[in-house]
């Protein structure tokens, strides 16, 4: 079987299984240049963006902070550092809503802004190819960087734990999902410092090819790509066809490769890493400009948002504010969604603030919004295990989520479902499949994570084993409870078995 290199170099393009074309409402957003949203008064800057544990706090209220400051440490690569968004004053440290459909509470560093948005010292850096591939991993991983095309997994732990594995480096920017418009704007407008980042994320994995795969719908960011490149040969470009989930990383790497990533494996196993262009811009203002990650691009868009855009937004600000800013007006009738219509998430409360993982805020009127079909019962059409580009059968998966079928849903793959929406998108029972999977999912982690605790305080039984007296004499230990117990039984059924021959005799 051909490796990795020798398919990507033949140039074809190959169709994964299923996905949808949904209309793409991406020219809502997209007509205008990035601009930066106004700096809110308060922050609130929850310690934990990513995915992995939140670092130890190294500020307290009271404190004075600077724009670019790290508020948390992190103990090893999964632990992300957080920064001041802006300077300030640190008001409190408490629990604050986060951006979660059920409104859940997060720890949060609560600053008040003091307008001046004054920078912590910084130390640019000119150029990055005297220093050590390791300096730069740590340059990154003190930044904050998180991938940014929605995983938001450490980026210095991803390229450390790549190392030496890459023979392919693919940077994503098909962004597939409809309304979002972030990356394509922000390859038009920073189309330069993207390709800094690339090259920094080349010089620090050493793979033999890389590759930026953007969908066909995009030709604004295709022409500015090509023309910055202007013939380089470091970097290929590489348009893919439109179609929903091309994004996703699985499907990506199959549309360039016609290589299916292990069940349970990573990408690394078969010779391929991947980053989103958004994470590449971060990377190169970190490693160059010393900037950390405090501030991403979000797309406004939806009818009901009269000035939709793209915007730089610093983390923590406020979404109400943000949304209200850019003429928003609140209508309890039609939700905001963080993310897309596809794969984003309801808002339970508006005052929470923008994170790494808010790559969009959607606010449709109804035009675009209708109150959900009612439920109906599955009538066994299919549609959504032809549609479903992972090769699940959600019929299956949704029979099993409601009936608690745990060891049926694993079985069955469940944890290889990447959420996309598709099959709810296209059941005609109108089943809201995803969130049947989202909490089947919830419940089975959290089945695990209790056996965990459990095991964990087990206590640990230690070996009846002889022991010697000062004398030298091996002497048997004095019995436990559990051990006198169990020779009472014995006691008991030898007497019985006894009785029981005498009264056969």
């Amino acid at each position: 079987m051909a490796d990795v290199l020798s398919r990507f170099a033949s140039g074809k393009l190959w169709q994964f299984k299923g996905g949808i074309h949904p209309p793409e409402m991406k020219a809502q957003s997209n007509h205008q240049p990035i601009s930066a949203a106004p700096l809110s008064k308060d922050f609130y800057v929850p310690v934990k963006q990513h995915a992995g544990n939140p670092g130890r706090l190294l500020v307290q209220v009271g404190d004075r902070v600077l724009k670019g400051q790290p508020l948390t440490q992190g103990d090893g690569l999964r632990e992300l550092p957080i920064h001041a968004p802006t300077s300030g004053l640190v008001k409190d440290i408490a629990p604050y809503v986060a951006a979660h459909p059920s409104g859940l509470t997060e720890i949060m560093v609560h600053i008040e802004a003091d307008g001046l948005d004054q920078w912590r010292e910084q130390s640019p850096l000119a150029d990055y190819l005297h220093l050590p591939p390791q300096q730069l991993v740590e340059r990154i991983y003190q930044a904050g960087v998180a991938g940014l095309g929605g995983a938001v997994f450490p980026t210095a732990a991803k390229i450390h734990s790549a190392e030496s594995k890459v023979k392919l480096l693919i940077i994503n920017a098909a962004e597939c999902e409809p309304y979002i418009s972030c990356d394509d704007r922000l390859m038009r407008d920073y189309t330069d410092e993207i390709l800094e980042g690339v090259r920094i994320l080349r010089y620090l994995l050493r793979p033999e090819k890389v590759v930026i795969a953007i969908e066909d719908n995009k030709p604004e960011a295709i022409s500015a790509l090509k023309r910055h490149l202007n013939g380089a040969d470091d970097i290929e470009l590489r348009i893919i066809p439109t179609k929903y989930p091309s994004g996703a990383a699985k499907q990506l790497i199959y549309v360039l490769t016609g290589m299916e990533v292990p069940a349970g494996g990573r990408s690394s196993d078969i010779g391929v890493l991947m980053h989103n262009v958004g994470t590449a811009f971060a990377i190169k203002r970190a490693i160059i400009d010393d900037e950390p990650l405090i501030e991403r691009v979000v797309t406004l868009t939806g009818d009901k948002i009269s000035q939709k855009g793209n915007y730089w937004v610093r983390l923590g600000t406020p979404i109400n504010e943000l949304l209200a800013h850019y003429g928003y007006q609140f209508d309890a009738r039609f939700p905001v969604f963080a993310g897309g219509p596809m794969m984003g998430l309801q808002l339970f409360d508006l005052k929470a603030p923008v994170s790494k993982v808010v790559n969009c805020l959607l606010a449709p009127d109804h035009f675009e919004y209708g109150e959900p079909e009612p439920e109906q019962s599955c009538i066994r059409c299919s549609a959504c295990s032809d549609a479903c580009p992972v090769n699940l059968m959600p019929q299956q998966l949704y029979w099993f989520a409601r009936s608690e079928d745990h060891k049926k849903s694993e079985e069955y793959s469940l944890k290889d479902c990447i959420e996309c929406g598709v099959c709810a998108y296209v059941c005609p029972s109108h089943i809201p499949l995803i969130q049947y999977f989202r909490q089947e999912k919830a419940k089975i982690w959290e089945i695990k994570e209790k056996k965990l605790r459990q095991q964990k305080l087990k206590p640990v039984l230690k070996p009846n084993r002889p022991v010697w007296n000062g004398n030298k004499r091996r002497v048997k230990p004095a019995p436990n409870k559990r051990q006198k117990i169990a020779a009472k039984k014995s006691h008991k059924t030898k007497a019985k078995t006894r009785l029981q021959l005498h009264l056969l005799g």
